[in-house]
């Protein structure tokens, strides 16, 4: 394949994922836009290696899968915990229970 049908891939994956960001309320479904939007960065990273012959951008790609399971996890313990607490996970709601410091009992 030529380089640019990746970089168009890649282009699409990350506008998706940025629409998702801004557009979905759900905590869970903005960790998968994330998600989706550093995979198209992988593809670029991956992309220009092998059009370059050099084994930086498939070090880095391994360096932003780190990143991104950790982030995931982080992320998603976040969330459960919220969704602990308050039974939702809408992203609107978090911003209007930040000064709440009442504690809900399970």
């Amino acid at each position: 394949m030529i380089l640019n049908q990746f970089l168009i891939l890649a282009a699409v994956l990350f506008c998706i994922g940025v629409y998702g960001v801004l557009v979905r309320r759900n905590g869970v479904l903005v960790l998968m836009s994330v998600e989706l939007m550093l995979n198209a960065v992988n593809i670029n990273l991956v992309a220009f290696s092998a059009y370059l012959h050099q084994a930086a951008g498939q070090v880095f790609a391994l360096f932003v899968i780190t990143i991104a399971a950790a982030e995931v996890g982080v992320g998603l313990a976040i969330v459960l915990q919220y969704y602990r607490l308050r039974r939702a996970v809408v992203l609107d709601e978090v911003a209007l229970h930040e000064h709440d410091h009442e504690r809900v009992t399970a």
